[in-house]
């Protein structure tokens, strides 16, 4: 293992770059809103939780809510409000009755704080962001803020990591961490989402040394502060999942995956003490394609054991802890590389939709026990006199039901058993590609991203918000 660095280093908020901060207590409308009705009442004895992180309040895309809409009308559920969106593929987080959305808008990286309910708006914070992708990519942030508390983390596509006061948008702190550890621009910028841990903030940070050689791979910062708390130091890089705080044999420990821009390629799954920063285990998981990447986070399965996938070559796998909190294979499967969604672990079965690509993706069913597939369905229907497919779609688990979005807006709600994947309801929403973020769940109200122009209406790319609670 490589040495753990102990830092003191604080933030200097003197050097700060220029913002604008709205910090108007009332909620108004502004340019690009759209209002089109009021949600119906919340049904008596609802379910509600906060969506604080892009994958939901267990960070696992599920959602305690219940009470949610039954059956769909013709076109789908109603439209409380819409809003024209920057570039980027973020989610929207809520709290404390508050909806939080990370985007670029002309040239700078934007982060809005808004009404869940109205979609009005009570504070801007944007900042100017030089960024180009390499690959003719949305140049917007890939990561999603996170809510903890009366504080707001977001980490840009240039790595600069805000902390936020939620109630106002104030800048508490900055850390420019591609100034602090070099970090590269990688394949597609830099793209992990910040885990707040009790008083901290752990960060696949994925900086490189003067010699090119082992770098600051994860660190942890003072949550209220910005300093430094550890460092970790790795070959590895940073890849695009977002860490976890997992408990595993009952402990806590943080759950990174690690990779990056590097020749011969190279990554895995860091399994690291989050208070101390200790490393525990070190297991390597990437494919040799040098233009690879990582963007699954990892899935808990039970008190001991992880599932981890890439899309390129290995596949999945899934590993097994033991009272050291060191890992062993009991299984890979190539068939179930999923390429950034999260797998629903349903019943000792792991759903999820695997492939690299929209042409070779198929919908699948893994046994936990085994890593055998037991089905696949590549979901292709007619659609119109044109073959349709979810591709590589995200599913949420809520209510005891299981609702997908697939990667150019269909949506649809499935029942799934070992026997198979049966549509029990499915409407197209919009037809925009790239719609790879996760519906997100709140107070019964679906929040829904396309990152590309919706070619069925000429829309702009937008976050819409529809009315998914039951009678």
């Amino acid at each position: 293992m490589h040495p753990l660095k102990i830092l003191t280093r604080f933030v200097v908020l003197g050097l700060l770059s220029s913002c604008h901060v709205g910090g108007a207590q009332e909620a108004k409308p502004f340019a690009g809103l759209t209002v089109h009705a009021a949600p119906k009442p919340l049904p008596a004895g609802a379910i509600t939780a906060d969506w604080p992180h892009f994958l939901g309040p267990k960070h696992d895309a599920t959602s305690p809510e219940t009470k949610l809409l039954g059956t769909w009308p013709a076109g789908g559920p109603k439209k409380i409000w819409e809003l024209n969106t920057g570039e980027g593929y973020a989610c929207p987080v809520f709290s404390a009755g508050r909806l939080v959305y990370f985007h670029r808008v002309d040239g700078k990286e934007t982060i809005d704080c808004l009404d869940p309910e109205t979609g009005r708006r009570f504070w801007r914070f944007d900042y100017p962001v030089e960024y180009q992708d390499r690959y003719g990519f949305s140049p917007g942030p890939r990561s999603s803020a996170v809510i903890d508390g009366d504080r707001v983390y977001v980490a840009g596509v240039t790595a600069l990591l805000h902390c936020l006061e939620l109630k106002t948008g104030k800048l508490l702190w900055r850390r420019d961490l591609t100034a602090d550890y070099k970090i590269p621009q990688y394949f597609f910028g830099y793209g992990p989402t910040p885990f707040v841990w009790k008083d901290r903030v752990i960060v696949n940070v994925g900086g490189k040394a003067r010699d090119e050689t082992a770098g600051t791979c994860v660190a942890a910062f003072d949550k209220l502060t910005g300093k430094t708390l550890w460092e970790v130091e790795d070959t590895w890089g940073a890849s695009y999942a977002s860490p976890i705080v997992a408990k595993i044999r009952g402990r806590e420990v943080a759950l990174v995956i690690a990779a990056g821009d590097s020749r011969p390629s190279a990554g895995g799954l860091l399994t690291i003490d989050p208070q101390t920063g200790k490393v525990h285990d070190r297991f390597p998981w990437r494919a040799k394609v040098y233009e690879s990447v990582i963007a699954g986070t990892p899935l808990v399965v039970g008190d001991t054991r992880v599932y981890i996938s890439e899309t390129y070559e290995k596949g999945g796998t899934l590993l097994e802890f033991d009272e050291n909190l060191k890992s062993k294979q009991l299984w890979t499967q190539r068939g179930f590389g999923l390429h950034w969604m999260m797998p629903l672990n349903i019943g000792g079965h792991l759903y999820g939709f695997a492939g690299r690509n929209p042409p070779d993706t198929e919908f699948k069913c893994l046994d936990v026990a085994t890593g055998r597939i037991i089905w696949s369905d590549d979901t292709r229907f007619d659609e119109n006199g044109r073959t349709a497919s979810f591709f590589r779609a995200s599913l949420l688990q809520a209510d005891g039901r299981v609702f997908c979005l697939g990667e150019d807006g269909l949506f649809a709600e499935f029942g799934l058993t070992p026997k198979g994947a049966v549509t029990k309801q499915r409407v197209r929403l919009f037809r925009a590609t790239s719609t790879w973020t996760l519906p997100a769940l709140h107070r019964g109200l679906l929040y829904v991203v396309h990152n590309e122009r919706d070619t069925l209406s000429g829309a702009p790319a937008r976050l819409i918000c529809y009315d998914f609670r039951g009678e």
